[in-house]
């Protein structure tokens, strides 16, 4: 992960990927979730980029009370909705190394976020059929609809499994997903 050079056909590239700036640039808005989503996929013991108020999971760390929940260690199921900006990734890729918990994120499968952290990290992917309208941090129940398509990514195969059974509208893919869980590696 990191700052590596991506390979594409063949190619090995450093240039920044065009469609990446033009998706991520300035998005830094906080919008939430809506509640719905989340308890449809159960509870989560964090969110390290929470909102104050907005009831994530058991323990909400937000930039105004923790500062930079990138820096703490994570616990448990995480849920996670990481600021939709250039550092969208850096939030994704420390979901990775956690390994425990779900993120929404935009649909955008041709971004390096994509093809180097979500495809080959993810245990399962939900293609939400709907824009999701964000509410507002102010609590605007109208708030914002998603200028993308969103989707549910989950690691673990609790988070997959919890995915597959929320019943949120969408099409489930799984990535590398153990239906039955194995007690020992194979």
């Amino acid at each position: 992960m990191g700052n590596a050079k991506a390979r594409t056909a063949g190619r090995t590239s450093t240039k920044a990927d065009p469609f990446d700036d033009e998706m991520f640039a300035n998005r830094n808005d906080r919008w939430l979730t809506p509640l719905e989503i989340i308890r449809s996929l159960g509870d989560f013991d964090l969110d390290p980029c929470a909102a104050p108020g907005h009831p994530t999971a058991a323990e909400r760390w937000t930039p105004e009370e923790i500062g930079d929940g990138l820096s703490m260690p994570w616990f448990g199921r995480v849920w996670l909705n990481p600021p939709y900006g250039r550092e969208s990734r850096v939030w994704m890729e420390r979901m990775v190394v956690h390994g425990h918990g779900t993120a929404l994120i935009p649909v955008a499968t041709g971004t390096r976020l994509w093809q180097e952290v979500v495809f080959p990290h993810a245990t399962a992917i939900l293609f939400y059929r709907h824009r999701v309208t964000f509410i507002h941090p102010k609590g605007d129940s109208g708030g914002m609809v998603s200028p993308a398509a969103s989707a549910l990514i989950a690691f673990g195969n609790r988070d997959a499994t919890a995915l597959r059974d929320s019943g949120l509208p969408g099409y489930f893919l799984p990535v590398a997903y153990d239906e039955e869980p194995r007690d020992t590696p194979v």
